[in-house]
């Protein structure tokens, strides 16, 4: 998968002196990247929900939509 912009997406955030500056759900330690590795292994929303104790189930599933969302936008072309 592409690198995506996180910065664009409004459910998350990097903040320097937490978890390294990694890109985690607003307000929370939980590495997105964690979301999407949980996914790849089989999981589904509500696994995560029950393994991750405190999540916010509307910022979990923001983070699945803006990343199949900027999957369905057309590549820039290299000239």
């Amino acid at each position: 998968m592409a690198n995506l912009d996180w910065s664009q997406c409004p459910a998350v955030e990097s903040v320097p002196d937490r978890v390294s500056g990694a890109w985690v759900l607003k307000g929370t330690r939980m590495p997105v990247s964690t979301i999407f590795e949980n996914l790849e292994a089989g999981a589904n929303i509500d696994d995560i929900m029950e393994w991750y104790d405190g999540l916010d189930r509307e910022l979990v599933k923001a983070v699945i939509e803006f990343a199949a969302r900027s999957l369905d936008k057309a590549p820039a072309c290299a000239s």
